[in-house]
């Protein structure tokens, strides 16, 4: 029997939102049952350019809002929150009434006590439907390679894991919000919540402590938004600590640009060592490097090496930033809203992350190793959802 289509809200339609509403039109195209309902964005002109471009991928009868109060919560069955970071508290409250499933991009929030505020407002919800927060690093085909075969035990017990992302700086976004820690988390909790998801997801494991050390060093030192100067880092290392005994580390520069790989994953344990490598997004790739990525697996003993080639479909290259993994993360959403799947990445996933980048940000300032805290409610949540 086939499905009326899940009908989508896109709130915010930045760069993030329009990967969004692209994907939802390669959804389509590949004949998954979804439809665009409306789209929201206070910006005019963003707001024309994405009803455009939803247009353009072939979606009907959707209505466009400049303000979310117009939202008619009635007619959609799915929001999509890719406003920026600091607002998501606000967009999120008036949606968690409603019975309506939700995927909110990362970070949850920017500050662990609106998390808290986040977690207990899910306990309370009345709706059954999926929360779901996006993380779409646990679905770039390299990372989620790497995933299957630690989960295959190629690499035996683990004990060591490092995460390496050299790129390019901040992009530009409107009003250049992500300027100011007040308005991102901090370059540990806006780009690096997606690092420390990895770690947790790769070790299975919950972190004790963590010490970092960075600086705002070469990008943004002239720049000034709204009267204040930008104060966003570009560089840092993150060492942490789990309760299983697990070590990771994460190595992240922004002013690297051109890097070939981008990003590496390196997860090492007492039977050999797995490596997966993550181009950097086509329009920051050099001509010559490797679109698709790859892992390796190195024995212990360091014989018969094996490269495992993880090609992507050239549609879902082209529709985004994050190596076609929004695609798949919109699949996996889709099949928790049919009730085929489960929720793979819970908002106590995602409140943990903005925990350990928070944790990150204040051991920096602190200029010493500090003892994690999860945030209120979040074994709460978790005890509630495995049960």
């Amino acid at each position: 029997m086939s499905r009326a289509p899940v009908r989508y809200a896109l709130i915010g339609t930045g760069m993030m939102g329009c990967e969004h509403l692209r994907f939802l039109g390669v959804m389509r195209a590949m004949g998954h049952p979804v439809s665009l309902a409306a789209l929201v964005d206070p910006d005019k002109d963003m707001l024309a350019a994405a009803g455009a471009l939803a247009e353009e991928l072939g979606f009907e009868q959707f209505v466009s809002h400049v303000s979310q109060h117009a939202l008619e919560l009635a007619t959609i069955d799915a929001a999509v929150i890719a406003s920026p970071n600091y607002t998501h508290r606000a967009v999120l409250e008036p949606l968690l009434d409603a019975d309506i499933a939700i995927l909110a991009e990362k970070p949850l929030c920017t500050t662990v006590v609106d998390c808290e505020w986040l977690l207990a407002a899910l306990v309370a919800r009345r709706s059954s439907q999926p929360f779901w927060t996006a993380m779409e690093y646990r679905y770039m085909p390299p990372a989620a390679r790497l995933l299957e075969r630690l989960g295959a035990g190629d690499v035996g017990h683990i004990r060591m894991v490092s995460i390496r992302e050299h790129r390019y700086p901040f992009l530009e976004k409107v009003g250049h919000w992500n300027r100011h820690n007040a308005h991102t988390g901090g370059t540990l909790v806006e780009k690096c919540c997606h690092h420390f998801d990895l770690m947790r997801l790769i070790t299975g494991a919950e972190p004790l402590r963590l010490y970092a050390t960075g600086g705002m060093d070469v990008n943004h030192l002239d720049e000034v938004v709204d009267g204040r100067p930008a104060d966003i880092i570009d560089n840092a290392l993150v060492l942490v600590d789990f309760d299983n005994g697990v070590r990771a580390s994460l190595d992240l520069c922004m002013f690297a640009e051109g890097s070939d790989p981008q990003e590496q994953i390196t997860v090492i344990g007492d039977a050999g060592r797995l490596d997966a490598f993550i181009p950097a997004p086509a329009r920051f790739r050099s001509s010559d490097s490797d679109p698709h990525g790859r892992v390796e697996f190195t024995p212990r003993d360091g014989r018969g090496k094996e490269i495992d080639t993880t090609l992507v479909d050239a549609r879902l290259v082209e529709a985004g930033d994050h190596h076609g993994s929004t695609y798949h993360q919109h699949e996996r959403f889709l099949a928790a809203i049919n009730g085929d799947g489960p929720v793979a990445v819970t908002a106590v996933d995602g409140a943990l992350a903005v925990a350990m980048g928070a944790c990150a940000q204040a051991s920096i300032s602190a200029h010493q190793a500090m003892p994690f805290i999860a945030p209120e409610g979040a074994h709460i949540r978790q005890e509630k959802q495995a049960s």
